[in-house]
């Protein structure tokens, strides 16, 4: 696997999660991980493993590698100060590295370096996101004339927000030929696209939900890669992601005052009354009868943030109290700090990130609430459930996947939705959730029917291997010319 981000060692965001529990769960099955990652500023040594000659371009760099070995997968960071040590991942607060396009062909370049010095040949190459993009097309350049030697590739979209795009005039600087800037390759818009180079070149595309994988193909939340992905809808995949239930288990999480279970719930009491003291509200009794609302996110329009904004001047006015931890764009953290100034006993607000406290959030808080306009998969709600926390979420990607409405067929809802992307919407989903906490007993029976549900990776993992197995005999796609490009797993 080559990615830019993966837990412990660098995380921005959901991706590192999941680059910090797939490849365990795969080793858990049985299979023989590298996870090729950036040596970032602020990650340990490792034990050193070798040096590799890497060429980009007309440049080419001796770097050293070194390796951190935990739970089975292998971590192989690449180390190029130059690129790497830096402040930030991907760029200073708001501005993007302008050298952003030479730094991740450099991890492409150094990943297929690493491979081909390996002891024993990979069966399969896993790129994730833009940042890994350039891999498949490096995986076909590489192999040309003997198709039958390459590993399998496969691409996972994370967010399609996100593509990679970058100045045509970047194609020779990073040793690649201009017959690629055509539509059928990189071109993208006049521009080239490292997202797309991956969606063209992989055998399989995955995405982080299945229906992720449905939305993508519509113009309204295809950020212009829906034709793209269209033509290869055939070999588009979406699987759940999950989550870690080694970090997320309510009865062995350390952050929390008194461990609970679904079968034992006493300690979720305490998570509330430490939560409101931790955001400094009241904690009398008559505020803990009230519902918590929690809210953990980037405040971006994504996220909901501008529905949350029109409904500003309701939210105090509700029988409820709401708590909100996050960083975004400064007019909604200066919005939410105003509110929580005007209404101190009713609205609590963190601008930035603590781990802890997000972890007391999702055990203390009655509700959790996302809004969102687009969420390829999402974990919170999940965390939300595993925690005896209602999730209110708007029914979209993995948000429908994973939350079913109490009202809907079936009588087993976990949560509720709404499928409009109006504050009004998400106002009444809202409503009917502070009705339904009046009934205790109705309440628990909607809190228990959420930490039944398992979204732990091991499930997930399996998914994936099928797609392993799939690409490892796939015919080849677009652009390469060659036929069974490997014949079996």
């Amino acid at each position: 696997m080559v990615a830019s981000e993966a837990r412990p060692h660098a995380k921005t965001g959901g991706l590192a999660d999941v680059l910090g529990s797939l490849p365990a769960a795969l080793a858990r099955l049985g299979h023989e991980v590298d996870v090729v990652l950036p040596h970032y500023r602020g990650i340990g040594a490792g034990s050193p493993v070798g040096r590799l000659t890497v060429r980009t371009g007309g440049q080419v760099d001796q770097v050293d590698v070194s390796a951190v070995v935990a739970d089975g997968p292998r971590t192989i960071l690449v180390r190029h100060d130059a690129y790497f040590d830096r402040e930030y991942l991907y760029g200073a607060v708001g501005r993007d590295y302008p050298d952003n396009p030479e730094r991740f062909a450099f991890l492409a370049r150094a990943a297929l370096a690493w491979a081909a010095a390996a002891d024993r040949p990979y069966d399969v190459v896993h790129a994730h996101d833009w940042q890994a993009g350039l891999l498949p097309l490096f995986v076909r350049r590489a192999a040309a004339g003997r198709p039958r030697s390459r590993p399998a590739t496969v691409l996972t979209i994370h967010n399609l927000a996100y593509q990679g795009v970058f100045d045509a005039s970047w194609l020779p600087r990073l040793g690649l030929e201009w017959d690629l800037m055509r539509v059928t390759a990189l071109e993208y818009w006049s521009r080239i696209s490292f997202l797309k180079a991956g969606v063209v070149f992989a055998d399989l595309v995955t995405t982080v939900s299945p229906r992720y994988a449905e939305e993508v193909l519509t113009p309204e939340l295809g950020f212009g890669f829906d034709g793209i992905l269209r033509e290869r809808s055939a070999d588009l995949v979406g699987i759940l992601n999950g989550i870690d239930y080694d970090l997320w288990d309510p009865w062995r999480d350390p952050h929390l005052p008194v461990p609970f279970r679904a079968s034992k719930m006493q300690g979720k009491v305490a998570a509330k009354r430490k939560l409101l003291e931790a955001f400094g509200m009241p904690s009398a009794p008559v505020v803990r009868r009230r519902p918590l609302v929690g809210l953990i996110s980037r405040m971006v329009d994504q996220k909901g943030f501008d529905l949350l904004a029109e409904a500003m001047d309701v939210l105090p006015a509700m029988a409820a109290t709401f708590v909100l931890l996050g960083s975004g764009e400064p007019r909604y953290e200066d919005g939410w700090r105003a509110l929580a100034a005007r209404h101190p006993d009713r609205i609590g607000v963190r601008i930035g990130f603590d781990d802890a406290l997000a972890h007391l959030v999702e055990a203390g808080a009655d509700l959790f609430l996302m809004p969102s306009r687009f969420e390829p998969c999402g974990l919170n709600q999940m965390f939300s459930q595993r925690y005896g926390t209602v999730p209110v979420v708007r029914a979209t990607g993995g948000l429908r996947d994973t939350v079913r409405d109490v009202d809907g067929p079936g009588g087993d809802g976990t949560g509720f939705t709404f499928e409009e992307y109006t504050a009004a919407a998400m106002l009444g989903a809202l409503g009917r959730a502070l009705v339904a906490f009046g009934d205790r007993r109705a309440w628990g029976r909607i809190q228990q029917a959420g930490m039944r549900q398992d979204f732990s990776w091991d499930a997930s993992a399996r998914e994936y291997v099928k797609v392993y197995e799939r690409a490892a005999g796939h015919e080849p796609a677009a652009g390469d010319g060659t036929k069974n490009a490997r014949p079996g797993a």
